[in-house]
């Protein structure tokens, strides 16, 4: 049925495409265009409908949607307007008019390609509408004949113009509700992102604060700390080599601290802390049900640390069956979650750090050496304290400042005799050993006056104390033990100012008992010196 004479068919056939378009989810909209083009069409008594598309990537109206009548051949799917037909285009989207052809003689001449095309695919008679809104165009509808020309009335077109408003309402509710849906999308996301770095920083991740906690003027360490400057503003990979102790995870907050990554939290991972089965998910997340005890969504630590920086370490205990998904991640930016082939981006500047020699571990197999190599963009060799001693004095005040802050003691003295005790020793375990030896000392030392404990591995721990066989040792041999050093780090002056009696907290008469019950006695061989330090 034409429209013509048809007002009150063509009022009610639009009312309902209305309520259908903008009633329907949006997510059905494209699979209904096919079905409501072909409404059109019978009601319109046309053989032709095509609907297009501006792609927002490339501004570029396609076809997207053809319906003909059988024995018509419908329009080609995805055909760029402006290839076959630029003078239409151009009406379209430039002056974004109608284009009423009745006959193809109401072509302009500079309409030749299009005339072609009218000819190719058989038009007689064509209407073409923008589809635009809120000033933006967003696609086009066209309504053709092949069989004969048609005559289109003001009246008709008029109408038709009805049709490619509806469409615009549609298309404008479409994409306000995606625009919605994915600023939703986002919310969620970064609430979720938030809950899970504030669960991270409760647990205890490092600050990022510069060099202030490297403490030392030894050649070595300014050398390291030379190379970290120089690497910190880049992006380039970091691989932190050295032993136990040594302070890898300082240098890597420093570097953090010091690039334009700095305002987002630097997040941890250690690969030797987490069992095999769950560091995929540790580093990269997983779905809820993905195994077993997955009960929740989780975001990975390269999500988290995403625009930020990312220090894993202990980087060769890495699984070897983790280690090309790591690569990966550290080539393209792409990882999955566990349980998801939903494939993720994220740029993540990586420090990693192993006290393990990882050029052998590549020869021998135990570590990839494309990753090895991949992680060894800017290496940077961290030396042990032994091999900084010079550094020990500083090292020796700046944790008695921390640790006495901690534990509520102030020291301040440190005999002579407890400092070059200090320095002498080769400290295998380095400065974490350092720490935890000062901090015993701390709490056994009654005083100001720092009460050195014994050094290595005879040292006695904060619990039990225990002779080399393991059996407990007796309470009057610790506190003989205690005394003795207490005396020794006085040069045996029992009363009086800097004596053993002051660092101990007691009275002079009380200690004298103490050591005549102990049977404490200063061997003559012992020289006679006032205290120093």
């Amino acid at each position: 049925m034409s429209p013509d004479g048809a007002a009150g068919s063509f009022e009610a056939l639009l009312a309902s495409l209305a309520a259908r378009l903008l009633g329907q989810p949006v997510d059905l909209f494209e699979a209904s265009i096919d079905d409501i083009l072909l409404q059109l069409v019978e009601f319109l008594d046309v053989e032709r409908s095509t609907f297009g598309l501006v792609d927002p990537g490339d501004g570029i109206l396609r076809s997207t949607h053809a319906v003909a009548l059988p024995g018509v051949a419908p329009f080609p799917i995805g055909r760029p307007i402006i290839e076959v037909s630029p003078w239409i285009f151009e009406q379209l989207i430039q002056k974004r008019v109608p284009v009423i052809v009745s006959h193809e003689s109401d072509l302009p001449p500079e309409a030749s390609v299009d005339l072609q095309t009218f000819r190719a695919f058989g038009v007689k008679s064509v209407a073409l509408f923008p589809i635009v809104a809120a000033d933006q165009l967003l696609g086009g509808v066209s309504f053709g004949t092949t069989r004969r020309e048609r005559l289109w009335q003001q009246s008709t077109v008029d109408r038709l113009r009805l049709i490619s408003e509806v469409f615009a309402g549609a298309l404008l509710r479409r994409d306000h509700e995606r625009k919605l849906r994915a600023s939703l999308a986002e919310v969620e996301a970064l609430r979720e992102r938030l809950q899970t770095e504030n669960e991270y920083l409760r647990e205890g991740s490092m600050a990022a604060d510069g060099f202030e906690d490297l403490v030392g003027e030894s050649a070595a360490l300014r050398n390291v700390l030379f190379q970290a400057e120089q690497v910190a503003p880049t992006d380039s990979t970091v691989l932190l080599l050295g032993e136990t102790g040594t302070g890898k995870e300082l240098i890597a907050k420093a570097i953090h601290a010091k690039s334009g990554r700095r305002d987002r939290t630097l997040v941890k991972v250690n690969c030797a802390a987490l069992p095999p089965t769950l560091i995929e998910s540790e580093l990269f997340g997983h779905e809820k049900g993905a195994f077993t005890g997955a009960v929740a969504r989780k975001i990975g630590r390269f999500e988290l640390a995403d625009r930020s920086t990312l220090f894993l370490d202990e980087i060769g205990d890495l699984p070897l069956d983790l280690q090309p998904k790591l690569l990966r991640v550290l080539q393209e930016g792409e990882f999955e979650r566990v349980g998801s082939s939903v494939t993720y981006k994220t740029d993540v500047r990586l420090i990693a750090a192993s006290n393990r020699d990882l050029a052998a571990a590549a020869r021998e197999g135990a570590f990839r050496p494309d990753l090895y190599y991949r992680l060894r963009v800017f290496p940077i060799e961290l030396p042990p304290l032994r091999a900084r001693k010079d550094d020990i004095p500083l090292l020796v005040w700046h944790l008695l400042g921390q640790l006495g802050a901690t534990l509520g003691r102030k020291i301040e003295r440190v005999p002579v005799p407890a400092m070059d005790r200090l320095i002498a020793y080769d400290w295998p375990g380095n400065i974490r050993e350092l720490r935890n030896v000062l901090e015993r000392s701390i709490i056994l030392s009654p005083g100001p006056t720092l009460l050195l404990e014994e050094l290595g591995e005879g040292a006695p721990g904060v619990g039990v104390a225990t002779t080399a066989a393991g059996s407990v040792r007796r309470l009057e041999d610790v506190e003989r033990d205690h005394i003795l050093r207490a005396l020794e780090s006085c040069h045996w002056r029992v009363r009086g100012k800097g004596s053993a009696a002051g660092l101990l907290g007691l009275n002079a008469s009380t200690l004298y008992s103490r050591m005549k019950k102990l049977g404490i006695r200063r061997s003559t061989a012992t020289p006679r010196r006032l205290a120093r330090g």
